[in-house]
């Protein structure tokens, strides 16, 4: 039987890093280090110390005790006894990328980047107050809070507190232990732990992983305590628990009873709790009645809180295992389909209105089950304000990024393959884009330049723009360089459109010297070619001396596409509706052929190449019959066209996509099949590539 531990650490690996997320989204809506508010500053801290809570519970000790020295300083710049200065800020930027190597460190064992870790750590105690040490307990930091002119020997000067602690009985499943918290309490001074049992049911009714004791906790300290650090020991199970803190003052209580000890624990696991129970008559077992009122049960707490909204972790094996059987229902509703034809088939006539119905409802469980695995497309840009931020330093330039549409959503599959062309395209625009302070000034603009992420939804696909009001391209300077470079001839005639698509052609650069960021001519070309393995297309649009936008169109989603089913011969393949222009009936004639080879045939006033199937895939079938039939598919890609010669058109239809390289080697000119209603099989046609081909013979 597994661990039941690695479940819970799953969830914390991904907790942690929206928390790490939260701060560096904090972090960089902060313009000048002075006008942090004070409420930023406390989700900081609070996002801080969920992450070191987390990590103490799975005992990863190098990412606790970081952690803490981080949240250390951030509390004393809450406490006002620290200024938020630049140096600060650019530290705890330089932490979260040590967070994020040892997170990575326990989830997928990376190695530790032990100089840096050591480098941040030094920087982030040297910025701590000279006299505090970043080894100094909890209680020094807790304290901090209380302002200095607070009294230290008043009737309620805050070193006694009495804590009822009532957690939610199914607080264990999420991987939370009750006593570790009580357990942190001892950073802030002695505690003295008592329980009740009067929740505990039958033992035939008892289910064994619940919790069904409410604990007592009271907290001595020679120091005043706020009563906001002791809320912040429960910070990361606020909402899995009931408590109520009751402030003593400097008075010692009539009676206590021991702390409950701690069973020890196998190394690695979570220590296991065997609390002394007191009877209910002790003085200390529970508050009085004038201080205290009788306190509900806790699950029936529980059960009167609403919230506003939930969501579940899912593994992504079981959503594409339904996305999976999801098209078997798909190919299923086709394949019966063919008994709704009433002219065919009359007494089907009820089975017809049964299959009308099963078809809507198929098509809406396909969109529900493929919305599973829509994600906002933040996922993807929310990396980069960070990024630029970083590059702008090294620059020396002053870049705002602009970030628009961030909630439109996209396939998690194209979301993990955008980031990479994403970054290509952003340092391109922080690195060649945009012009330094004093050009930005000198050319009447202000001295920040912006980079803009943006996208939207546009007739079944996703739109990307990414644009700079930089300098823009220069095109004269892009031409000579694609001459030197032998991309294109010295006499060749191109418009300034074209020139511009020259940038994607491999190995090329305009940068006069190669750096860590650019220059190397390695970029563009692959950014084209991720793009268009995508099924998508980019091109880019530039004015200069007002900017550069590169726009990049995807399909939403890579497992269902709209696909015009054709024939050659007997074969059937499939080419995307995006793709296709128009289709055309020519003559014979019409086409141009060198020998016995078609070459191209004149459409709208220019001569475009044609692409024999049958030749292509060696279908079985008379050259001269396909011919004659002169039925003529015009696609595109990246704004380049062709014709594809076919036999007929027949149906067009959503396909579920199936791939073929699981099974097979990759055959080019095809990016997958799908299963037909018929049950037979069906090529899809990959047009890119097969434009590419018919370019270069």
């Amino acid at each position: 039987m597994s661990d039941p531990l690695e479940r819970f650490k799953a969830v914390f690996f991904d907790e942690s890093a929206e928390a790490i997320d939260a701060i560096e989204r904090n972090l960089l809506n902060v313009d000048d280090a002075s006008d942090m508010d004070s409420e930023t500053i406390n989700d900081i801290f609070r996002s801080a110390h969920s992450l070191k809570g987390g990590s103490a519970t799975f005992g990863m000790g190098s990412l606790t005790e970081f952690t803490h020295v981080m949240e250390t300083l951030l509390d004393k710049v809450r406490a006002n006894e620290l200024s938020l200065t630049q140096d600060i800020l650019d530290c705890l930027f330089s932490s979260l990328d040590v967070l994020r190597n040892l997170v990575s460190h326990y989830q997928f064992e990376d190695e530790i980047n032990e100089s840096s870790m050591i480098e941040v750590r030094s920087e982030l105690e040297r910025l701590l107050d000279p006299s505090a040490s970043s080894s100094a307990p909890a209680a020094a930091v807790a304290s901090a809070a209380v302002p200095a002119s607070a009294p230290a020997e008043s009737a309620t000067d805050g070193t006694h507190w009495r804590i009822e602690f009532a957690p939610d009985p199914q607080i264990m499943m999420t991987g939370n232990d009750p006593l570790r918290y009580i357990e942190e309490l001892t950073d802030l001074g002695e505690i003295e732990v008592s329980c009740k049992t009067s929740g505990v049911p039958q033992f035939g009714t008892l289910e064994p992983t619940n919790i069904h004791l409410i604990w007592t906790v009271e907290v001595k300290s020679k120091e005043p305590i706020d009563e906001e650090a002791l809320k912040d020991v429960f910070l990361w199970i606020e909402d899995e628990a009931e408590f109520t803190f009751t402030n003593l003052g400097g008075a010692a209580p009539a009676a206590v009873t021991p702390p409950a000890p701690v069973a020890e624990a196998p190394s690695g696991q979570t220590p296991v709790a065997t609390p002394e129970v007191q009877p209910q008559t002790q003085a200390t077992a529970s508050p009085p009645a004038t201080a205290q009122p009788e306190k509900k049960a806790p699950a029936q707490a529980q059960a009167s809180k609403k919230r506003a909204s939930q969501s579940i972790r899912v593994d992504l094996e079981k959503i594409d295992s339904l996305i999976n059987l999801l098209g078997e229902l798909v190919i299923t509703q086709s394949m019966l389909s063919i008994y709704g034809d009433e002219e065919k088939y009359p007494q089907f006539e009820r089975l017809s209105e049964g299959l009308s119905q099963l078809e809507r409802h198929t098509r809406d469980l396909q969109e529900g089950v493929m919305r599973i695995r829509m994600l906002p497309i933040d996922f993807c840009f929310s990396r980069f304000p960070r990024m630029v931020r970083d590059l702008a330093k090294q620059l020396d330039k002053s870049i705002a990024v602009e970030i628009i549409g961030e909630n439109t959503e996209v396939d998690k599959t194209v979301i993990e393959e955008l980031n990479d062309p994403l970054v290509h395209l952003v340092r391109n625009c922080v690195d060649h884009g945009l012009e330094t302070r004093d050009e930005r000034i000198a050319a009447g603009k202000s001295e920040t330049g912006t980079v803009t992420l943006k996208a939207f939804h546009q007739v079944g696909n996703i739109i990307i723009e990414i644009s700079d009001d930089g300098a823009g391209l220069n095109t004269e300077r892009i031409r000579k360089k694609a001459i030197e470079n032998g991309v294109i001839k010295a006499n060749s005639q191109l418009n300034d459109q074209s020139i511009h698509e020259l940038i994607f052609a491999p190995g090329f650069s305009t940068a006069d010297a190669v750096t860590d960021l650019s220059g190397r001519g390695v970029g563009m070309d692959v950014v084209k070619r991720n793009i268009r393995g995508l099924g998508g297309t980019i091109d880019v649009r530039s004015t200069e001396g007002e900017g550069t936008v590169f726009t990049i169109r995807l399909p939403l989603t890579l497992a269902i596409l709209d696909g015009q089913l054709l024939k050659v011969g007997t074969e059937t393949y499939i080419i995307p509706m995006l793709s296709i222009i128009e289709s055309i009936q020519l003559k014979s004639a019409d086409i141009n052929k060198v020998g016995r080879r078609d070459v191209s045939f004149k459409w709208r006033g220019n001569f475009i190449p044609i692409l024999n199937l049958a030749e292509v895939f060696d279908c079985p079938m008379e050259q001269d019959q396909l011919i004659e039939s002169g039925l003529v598919v015009v696609v595109e890609s990246d704004n380049k066209h062709c014709g594809i010669l076919v036999s007929e058109l027949t149906n067009h239809q959503q396909v579920v996509v199936k791939s073929l390289e699981a099974n097979y080697d990759k055959v080019e000119g095809l990016s997958g099949a799908t299963i037909l209603g018929d049950g037979s099989v069906a090529l899809i046609i990959d047009v890119g590539a097969l434009i590419t081909r018919v370019r270069m013979h």
